[in-house]
């Protein structure tokens, strides 16, 4: 357990220091006050997620994602609060005190955490036999000098080595008390029956960390020269880790590929390490696979930017260029590095050095389609029939890419290089990109009640949500608390009470007005967070925003960043008198009127219901439910005469 003290000044920490947070995992760029990036949450080519240092809160305007620090690292982790807290707490070096878990305690913990808790134990364990056991250091050791990796690499990636015997890694961790099925479940722990083997055994370690630096898988790499026996081998998917998802050396890479706008992504383990070594450290892998859009979209969170380097394999590069395509599809800007022949990017690294190395890459990267239509065009040259599926290559690949300026320039491009009219590539790519549309279009029709012409912002999404809510008053009760929340502090100004004329704060006027007429929401959340603001706004220092925002109710706190994420700076009523006020400034007209605009809705509903209640009464025949129902609309009519009147013309804010 940690200590509310504790964990109060990690989230009042982490809120003042929320863009630095953010942006170890998103590419962050200033917007005036605030930052910009891509969400994380949600595939967007366009940024809409919005952080805010002065408020302490992010935002996405396109999926409604929002919080403070600690709610975007337990979103996009997938984490616990209280592992949450612990990273913040590392990271702003604020000292964490808790009691050890017992084994018992251990079992009680959730899949993810206890599984995170055994891949921590087994990378440590992996560098430990590395460097501290004879047969790691002959072995493993040996293996990464032969390959002239410092020590500095070996260090900054965690490498390590599992030894030889079948099981001697899973029964140290048994003899530890971590239990076999989570050794099973993270792939550590191969068991079938009552046989039970190290997965990795006789291989060196290549540990791969998710974005906030957390050990989720291995690579493995075996030494001995066996045939039957694959080179590498990777940690099975799991609850935490998704080899389509990750790219290895991501975490390492994060911030220089943010700083230098460009991500480098080569193929192997080995390749990462050498360029690291070589002072190039914006480079990631791919691990041998075929590119996934997930793992185009974590490069895109960074840099729009990407150099895929190929060595001299042309039946690779030919392979590899089908999945470029959804690299282009994504919006991001491809070039391509050939190696020379008999050369890899780990080799060659060691080769050319640092200096030279980024000198040749940019001298030789080229832009991905020149280098497509190069490579396909010495394969086609005295074919017609061969230039034709070259054109239909080049026109589909064209064709993906989103945005139209960028597909303009390539069409004149690619004109000039095949000798195809404008006109014809142009003509293809429209029919394929209408094609593509018609196809998407019935795939919405057909999974979604929502017209597809309808965009995906927040304005859209909050409308459709307000009026397929069970809730009628949902417009209403969520300005009221946005009031609450964004000004709840500041005065409204002096009002007569039975004791004298007083001078009453925004939120005390607004729970005074609800707890008055007994209005509460159909909504539960909402009710929470009127209960606590009653319960909390008299203590000292209380600010309402504050107080919400760094909720560890995670409902709570995004609930509140919704709320006031958005700037209002011109009300619609002070729009019509022909003047701009800030809402700050007119705070003693808005507030009334946006309490007195939900009870005007809760007593029009009130009355269609009762005149429904009238209308079954007179069908049954039922003269004494017709009188008591007739009497209470009587009353809610004059309510209503009476709110209308003070409400004056029904302007909604």
């Amino acid at each position: 357990m940690i200590d509310k003290g504790t964990i109060d000044k990690v989230m009042d920490t982490a809120q003042g220091q929320i863009t630095e947070v953010v942006s170890e995992f998103v590419n962050l760029k200033r917007r005036g006050i605030n930052y910009i990036g891509l969400c994380p949450f949600h595939n967007e080519k366009t940024p809409s997620f919005i952080v805010s240092p002065h408020k302490g809160i992010y935002k996405c305007f396109g999926c409604g994602k929002g919080g403070n620090a600690v709610n975007f690292l337990m979103d996009h982790e997938q984490i616990s609060f209280i592992e949450a807290i612990k990273i913040l707490g590392r990271k702003f070096h604020i000292h964490i005190e808790e009691k050890e878990l017992s084994p018992e305690e251990m079992a009680h913990q959730n899949d993810r955490e206890s599984m995170l808790v055994v891949t921590s134990f087994a990378a440590t364990y992996f560098m430990d036999r590395l460097h501290k056991s004879d047969e790691g250091k002959s072995v493993g050791l040996g293996y990464f000098r032969e390959r002239q990796f410092r020590d500095d690499i070996i260090q900054k990636f965690q490498l390590g080595y599992s030894p030889e015997t079948k099981d001697a890694f899973t029964k140290e961790a048994l003899r530890q008390g971590y239990k076999l099925d989570f050794l099973e479940k993270t792939g550590l722990t191969i068991v079938r029956d009552d046989y039970q083997a190290d997965r990795f055994r006789g291989r060196v370690i290549f540990p791969i960390h998710s974005l906030a630096g957390k050990v989720i898988g291995f690579g493995g790499r075996i030494l001995r020269t066996n045939k039957k026996t694959a080179k590498y081998l990777n940690s099975p998917e799991s609850e935490i880790y998704h080899k389509s998802r990750i790219l290895y050396g991501m975490y390492q890479a994060r911030q220089e590929i943010s700083r230098q706008d460009r991500c480098i992504l080569v193929e192997g383990y080995t390749d990462v390490l050498s360029f690291h070594q070589a002072g190039i450290a914006n480079v990631v892998a791919s691990s041998g696979t075929a590119l996934t859009t997930d793992q185009i979209r974590l490069i895109a969170r960074f840099s729009k930017n990407l150099t895929i380097i190929f060595d001299g394999d042309a039946a690779g590069i030919k392979a590899s260029l089908r999945g470029i395509d959804l690299v282009l599809e994504e919006g991001l800007n491809v070039k391509v590095l050939l190696l020379p022949d008999g050369e890899d990017p780990d080799s060659y690294a060691k080769k050319l050095g640092g200096e030279a190395l980024r000198e040749y890459i940019k001298k030789h990267e080229t832009d991905f389609l020149r280098f497509k239509t190069g490579l396909l065009m010495e394969e086609s040259k005295n074919d017609p029939i061969g230039r034709a599926r070259l054109v239909q290559d080049i026109v589909r690949t064209i064709s993906v890419i989103p945005d139209s300026i960028t597909r303009s320039e390539y069409v004149k491009d690619c004109s000039s290089l095949m000798k195809v009219e404008e006109q014809v590539l142009f003509m293809e790519i429209g029919k394929l990109r209408k094609k593509k549309m018609e196809k998407n279009y019935s795939k919405t029709q057909y999974n979604s009640p929502v017209p597809p012409s309808v965009s995906n912002t927040a304005d859209h999404m909050v409308s459709r949500a307000a009026s397929s809510s069970s809730n009628p008053f949902e417009t209403e009760e969520r300005e009221v608390l946005r009031f609450l929340l964004k000004f709840g502090n500041d005065s409204l100004g002096e009002f007569e009470m039975e004791d004298g004329t007083h001078e009453i704060s925004v939120g005390e006027y607004i729970i005074s007005e609800l707890k008055q007429d007994e209005l509460e929401s159909s909504n539960p959340l909402y009710n929470k967070l009127m209960q606590l603001y009653e319960e909390n706004y008299g203590n000292e220092g209380f600010s309402s925003s504050h107080f919400f925002v760094s909720s560890s109710d995670n409902q709570i706190s995004s609930l509140a960043t919704d709320l006031i994420a958005r700037e209002y700076p011109l009300s619609r009523i002070h729009e019509k008198l022909g003047f701009m006020r800030e809402e700050k400034d007119c705070l003693d007209d808005l507030v009334p009127k946006v309490v007195t605009e939900l009870k005007w809705k809760k007593v029009k509903v009130l009355l269609e219901e009762k005149r429904q209640q009238m209308k079954k009464a007179e069908e049954e025949g039922n003269q004494e439910m017709l009188m008591e129902v007739l009497q209470e609309y009587s009353n809610l009519q004059q309510a209503f005469v009476y709110i209308s009147k003070e409400l004056g013309s029904r302007t909604i804010v």
